[in-house]
């Protein structure tokens, strides 16, 4: 019988295959970098986030690798922001998140997280991000916040307003352009250069001349005829759009600049219209006995000029031996036996950047109090449970 040779088959031929890619040498696999949120850290604590206003940055067109340079500028920004007034007295008011976003292509390219780009409404250095994005990537926050987008660029350029701002991180201007779109983002206030467009709604410009503003008590009429921190008298000058503007320059119309006095007020509202002045008080109990220390913490500020606390007694002002600045003895307050007082203390900012007093009377003045006495003790600890 003669014998025949098998024929190959599908199987033979992928074991084949199979045995030639192992004997193969494998090629090196290129390393994927990553993207998304890295990390997210406090840059700058101050207090509890929920008596705070969050400042989250955010970066957009940085690779992983490039993430050290990111870093830098989003210190260099809160440098920025912190070296100008009002924001360097009140930098206390903020807590600071960094958020460490890795994009996949290093510069503003379409497909980048927060889609940052340039020629927003037909203007060539405004930089847009996508709004939903740049909160989304933020997260949560515990109370108020303010958001921040770094684009890595050296392009001029950023935008402000409702609580957002873009900054061209690379810029050689980016320290000025922050402080300016700040007071976009935070404050609400308006540009005063000559092109900008003539709206009349944010509080640092207006329709009115000098005499409109006296006459109808709007804008910054309390402010008229002040020497301003920008050189010479807060007035009513007129810009090429036909508005007029606080003073005859300032931040919000050139770079470098400083905020005059109106828009510093407006930043001041702007800030305690989010954060109360009292950061927190002990004991947290309404009723407490004779030789309980009281005391209350205000929000510090940066400077000699701190938050002034009064202290009251049954409305009258507190013996001066019982009273050491935010603290109140009530071991020194002569109540004996059987005796009740209530114990007031309030809290106010007196700044003079504020002339605004029905809103330094409601936002910027806070009070907590307590009833003192051995009887006012006793009947608490008999409420509990």
């Amino acid at each position: 019988m003669a014998f025949l040779s098998p024929r190959p088959t599908v199987l033979s031929a992928v074991l084949a295959l199979a045995a030639l890619v192992a004997l193969a040498p494998a090629r090196p696999v290129a390393a994927v970098a990553p993207t998304g949120v890295l990390d997210s850290r406090p840059l700058v604590s101050n207090g509890d986030p929920a008596h705070r206003i969050t400042l989250v940055l955010l970066g957009d067109g940085y690779t992983a690798a490039e993430l050290p340079a990111y870093r830098a500028e989003a210190t260099s920004a809160w440098r920025a922001l912190t070296a100008i007034e009002p924001f360097r007295t009140y930098q206390r008011f903020f807590d600071v998140q960094r958020v460490d976003l890795a994009s996949p292509a290093s510069g503003l390219r379409s497909g980048s997280p927060l889609g940052m780009h340039f020629g927003c409404e037909g203007v060539d250095r405004m930089l847009c991000a996508d709004d939903g994005a740049v909160a989304r990537y933020a997260g949560p926050a515990a109370g108020s916040r303010c958001l921040l987008a770094l684009g890595n660029t050296t392009r001029y350029g950023g935008e402000g307003g409702g609580g957002l701002a873009t900054l061209a991180a690379g810029s050689p201007e980016a320290a000025r352009i922050l402080q300016h779109e700040m007071g976009h983002a935070i404050g609400g206030l308006g540009d005063e250069y000559d092109a900008a467009p003539p709206d009349a709604g944010p509080p640092n410009l207006a329709a009115q001349d000098a005499d409109g503003m006296r006459r109808e008590r709007v804008k910054w009429w309390r402010w008229l005829g002040a020497p301003d921190p920008s050189g010479g008298p807060v007035g009513a000058y007129r810009s090429g759009n036909g508005l007029y503007r606080p003073t005859r320059d300032s931040v919000m119309r050139t770079l470098g600049g400083v905020y005059n006095l109106p828009s510093r007020e407006a930043l001041i509202e702007a800030l305690y219209r989010q954060v109360r002045p009292i950061d927190r008080s002990t004991p947290d109990t309404d009723a407490v006995a004779v030789g309980a220390p009281l005391q209350v913490f205000p929000i510090p500020l940066v400077g000699a000029r701190q938050l002034a606390v009064v202290w009251t007694v049954d409305g009258r002002p507190a013996p001066a031996r019982a009273v050491s600045g935010d603290r109140l003895d009530t071991s020194r307050l002569g109540l004996g036996p059987g005796d009740l007082a209530q114990v007031e203390a309030t809290v106010e900012d007196t700044t003079p950047w504020l002339r605004d007093e029905d809103f330094r009377r409601v936002r910027m003045t806070e009070r907590v109090d307590w009833t003192v006495g051995d009887r006012a003790a006793d009947r608490t600890a008999h409420q509990l449970p």
